[in-house]
């Protein structure tokens, strides 16, 4: 199995309630509901990942008699059964990926489920390191920012810049003593 984390065959795997739980902007959502924390979730793992092939599936614990799954615009959702916590779900994801020769990335803080989904190959980020993703522009539109800033630079348009502040620094001159031949004139 590939650990490679832009293989295209790759299952994005979230503890739905450990990021929600963990992340103050998740937090702030849920002290007005913990369905709007959950929306908002969505919302943003929608703008990141909606427009890839990646298979993205949040996982929350739930309290029904069986297990639920639906899906949201390339998002899907499962809440677990009554008595059966999201980190079981995860886990029991995992393995069935690299069962199917599918690469993981699963996003918790809960080292237990980190520990398993590890132990079958997955590669484990943070909670944190998935709000800074999905607040990050797209990596096309970076490049083009990037572009243009340095564009602006070197054309003049931003005028506390000069030219020079791109060019390599002058090195100084190391003067080297000069040795004595050894041979003889």
């Amino acid at each position: 199995m590939s650990n490679n984390r832009y293989a295209k065959d790759r299952d994005i795997l979230v503890d739905g309630y450990n990021v929600i739980k963990n992340n103050l902007m998740f937090r702030t959502a849920e002290c007005k509901s913990l369905a709007e924390a959950r929306s908002l979730l969505l919302r943003q793992l929608q703008n990141r990942y909606g427009r890839t092939t990646q298979r993205v599936i949040v996982v929350f614990d739930g309290d029904g008699k069986y297990e639920q799954v639906s899906h949201e615009q390339h998002i899907r959702i499962i809440y677990s059964r009554y008595g059966e916590t999201a980190d079981t779900v995860i886990k029991r994801l995992a393995a069935e990926a690299r069962a199917a020769d599918r690469a993981v990335e699963m996003y918790s803080d809960d080292e237990e489920v980190r520990h398993s989904v590890a132990e079958h190959g997955g590669t484990i980020q943070t909670t944190k390191q998935l709000v800074k993703q999905v607040n990050a522009a797209p990596p096309d539109m970076e490049a083009r920012s990037r572009h243009r800033q340095q564009m602006r630079r070197i054309y003049g348009i931003d005028t506390p810049y000069k030219l020079e502040d791109e060019q390599e620094p002058a090195r100084s001159p190391r003067h080297k003593k000069k040795r004595k031949s050894s041979r003889r004139r």
